[in-house]
């Protein structure tokens, strides 16, 4: 199974998004993001466009996460050097391995990484 995991600003669209897994390979079996921005109306209709099932990440699964970026801004706000990298990594679950370092969408709102997890 693989997981995109995403991290954006509040101003961020569904075609911000969309770029973003664009950049990152395009193909997930399922998205993930904090659990405080899985509501996102942004987010949410990404996950509905692409028939795609939504996977809240909670805080303590976030930090818990090693991440090959080091953001100073991710980790000053979240705890971690990436919330992409760190949401498809919790959300693919235990064993997961990151596929690439997170991808930026080109108006610079969003990001995203891919991790690979067992069946899931």
């Amino acid at each position: 199974m693989i997981v995109a995991g995403f991290g954006f600003r509040q101003s961020v669209t569904a075609d911000s998004l969309a770029d973003a897994l664009a950049r990152s390979g395009g193909a997930a079996d399922a998205l993930a993001t904090p659990a405080d921005l899985a509501e996102a109306p942004a987010f949410r209709a990404l996950a509905r466009r692409l028939r795609l099932p939504c996977r809240p990440v909670e805080p303590a699964a976030l930090t818990a996460q090693a991440t090959s970026t080091q953001s100073s801004a991710s980790r000053a706000s979240r705890g971690t050097g990436s919330v992409a990298e760190a949401a498809a990594l919790a959300a693919a679950g235990p064993g997961a391995r990151l596929l690439l370092p997170r991808v930026i969408s080109a108006d610079g709102r969003a990001t995203c990484a891919l991790a690979e997890g067992g069946p899931g």
